[in-house]
């Protein structure tokens, strides 16, 4: 999988393998290295993003901070997004 970059223990990753048609713009997060059920967190249109599912179960405190620093490197994965898989949607 991708690998976008690391967050102290924990890689924050694009699944390759996305369903067809392709989801919106989105992003996993697992300890360690890629997993297919790593927690998902959205990008949203506006530059923000919203929590999909926590099945990582990453401490809130800790999400909270890794989920600002999605938000910073916002254009960066939006790019690398465009990159991979040719196209883009927003969640909202």
């Amino acid at each position: 999988m991708p690998q976008l970059f690391r967050i102290g223990p924990y890689l924050v990753y694009f699944w390759a393998n996305e369903n067809e048609p392709l989801e919106p713009i989105h992003i996993h997060i697992a300890e360690g290295r890629p997993q297919a059920d790593g927690t998902k967190i959205w990008l949203t249109q506006t530059g923000h993003c919203v929590l999909c599912h926590n099945h990582s179960q990453i401490p809130a405190a800790i999400l909270k901070r890794m989920m600002q620093l999605i938000e910073a490197n916002y254009r960066e994965i939006e790019s690398k997004w465009l990159e991979m898989f040719d196209e883009i949607r927003y969640f909202c």
